[in-house]
């Protein structure tokens, strides 16, 4: 009897032995929505190589693009269950309402704007951090991505007004912010997910899009967008994120690796980004599409009817109290 225990204690340890090596040999997963070769994709394995080379190779990751592991909704629900590792993505509002607030349109006014709100330590960034922590997401690193825009598969119609009624049927993402944004300029917003948009446009089932920019544009519209407007509509940042538990767990050398990496991550982004907006615009132009004028007389008209009408909806949607403190707080 004890040498049969003594052999089932030694069978124990082994298998706690072996499952701790492979827990620590995984290869964590990293999901984002744009297809492979991107600017995102390319990052992301940048970030893998160096990840692996700075942890001295104790940190693994696979990049997986197109959304592979699902739509972006689904892949943030999966991200807090632990059962995707990490992601670098949009925020759902449908996972909480307040996420609606980094998507407020015309809050954010240029590149430099943009950088002292959303860097580490900035107030929107600090924001959308303990907006995660609450599902049991770790922020880890932001990808400012561009100033939104409206594509168009159609001739626009009286662009610059945000009073005029255009007649054009717009895919919005599922999220009232980009909703009220498109019906209040003009258009007719239908929300649509992600995934379906581009075949409701080819289709006819609307005319264009609104909720992306010129880089989105070209990877996943460019055959559908005859017309792009550089309206400003929103600042699109995206988020490296990662199980809280997953980074709770790791030793301080690997925490201190992942975000060494993290950082230099995003820091390579800002140094790109806005000259990567304008080099997409021109992708599109060379791919066929007409960029259309749109003055800056046209962004403050358009700006200023937003922030009247919009905006207060979209507060008491939030929590006023809660949302106006963090307008409050944005660095001028």
């Amino acid at each position: 009897m004890k040498m049969r225990t003594v052999y089932g204690l030694m069978i124990l340890l082994g298998c706690m032995v072996f499952l701790a090596g492979t827990a620590q040999a995984r290869t964590w997963k990293i999901s984002h929505v744009r297809p492979q070769g991107t600017a995102i994709d390319e990052d992301l394995r940048w970030f893998s190589t160096n990840l692996k080379e700075v942890s001295g190779g104790k940190l693994k990751t696979k990049v997986y693009p197109a959304s592979a592991l699902g739509d972006y909704t689904v892949v943030q629900e999966r991200v807090s269950l632990g059962a995707v590792d990490m992601a670098c993505q949009p925020p759902s509002s449908a996972a909480d309402k307040r996420f609606q607030l980094p998507y407020f349109p015309y809050m954010i006014k240029n590149w430099d704007h943009a950088r002292k709100n959303y860097s580490a330590g900035a107030p929107m960034r600090e924001t959308v951090a303990g907006l995660y922590k609450e599902q049991g997401i770790h922020l880890l690193a932001v990808w400012p991505v561009y100033f939104g825009g409206i594509s168009l598969n159609t001739k626009p119609v009286n662009p610059g007004d945000p009073d005029a009624a255009k007649g054009i049927k717009l895919r919005v993402p599922p999220m009232k912010t980009f909703q009220m944004m498109a019906d209040n300029i003009g258009y007719l917003g239908t929300p649509i997910p992600f995934s379906d948009a581009f075949t409701a446009v080819q289709t006819g089932v609307v005319d264009g899009v609104i909720g992306s920019g010129a880089e989105g544009y070209y990877s996943s519209f460019r055959d559908v967008t005859k017309y792009y407007i550089p309206a400003n509509t929103h600042f699109e940042v995206w988020y490296l994120i990662m199980n809280q538990n997953t980074y709770d767990n790791l030793s301080e050398e690997k925490k201190q690796a992942l975000d060494k990496t993290a950082a230099e991550f995003e820091n390579r982004r800002w140094a790109t980004a806005e000259a990567d907006q304008k080099a997409n615009e021109q992708k599109l132009v060379d791919y066929g599409a007409t960029i259309v004028d749109f003055s800056d007389e046209d962004v403050t008209k358009t700006a200023d009817k937003i922030r009247k009408v919009v905006w207060p909806e979209i507060l008491n949607d939030v929590g006023v109290e809660w949302g106006q403190s963090v307008l409050n707080r944005l660095v001028k």
